[in-house]
């Protein structure tokens, strides 16, 4: 499966900086199962040599965007909308 990222040099509420948003959502779209995938995401973007401090899903429900992970990281996502794609990964 084939999975876009933007890994993004963003300054979050709680501290870090680089970030990723994964345009991904688990297929029964629970939130245990969200949180299992965005780790495992996680984990295959360090593999990458990806640093994450912040992580989030990207998904589309009923026409509307969403976000699932970080609880700040999403916060200024919700204000700031969704940033352009830098990467792939493959799991």
């Amino acid at each position: 499966m084939q999975i876009h990222v933007a890994h993004i040099r963003e300054r979050a509420q709680s501290g870090g900086w680089l970030s990723c948003v994964f345009d991904a959502r688990s297929t029964s779209g629970t939130a245990a199962d969200n949180s299992h995938l965005l780790a495992r995401l996680t984990v295959a973007a360090k593999a990458a040599n990806l640093r994450v401090d912040h992580a989030a899903l990207a998904f589309v429900t009923a026409g509307r965007l969403q976000f699932f992970g970080s609880h700040s990281f999403v916060q200024v996502l919700s204000k700031r909308g969704l940033p352009s794609w830098t990467h792939s990964l493959t799991i």
